[in-house]
């Protein structure tokens, strides 16, 4: 039943989550194109906190590894996207 509970909860919140985005992707197209890495590390530390919380018999210490390494991985991720946004409009 827990685990029902924190899957419902991580669905909240990435819905959330996921709506404010969409506003600023909407957003991003109005202006000149900014950075994807602080974005990206926000949606990876998410959704490694929850999965961290989900996984790990210690949910606080899951949620804080997961959000950790989710964020590092985000960060690298956004990185790459910059990367190849700029090569491709160049």
């Amino acid at each position: 039943m827990k685990k029902w509970m924190y899957v419902l909860s991580m669905v909240f919140v990435f819905s959330c989550a996921s709506a404010g985005f969409n506003g600023l992707h909407a957003q991003e197209h109005k202006t000149v194109q900014k950075s994807k890495k602080g974005k990206y590390a926000l949606i990876g530390a998410a959704a490694g906190a929850g999965t961290g919380a989900i996984v790990s018999k210690k949910k606080g210490k899951g949620a804080l590894i997961g959000g950790a390494v989710g964020a590092g991985a985000g960060y690298l991720y956004g990185r790459h996207k910059d990367k190849k946004y700029r090569k491709a409009h160049s």
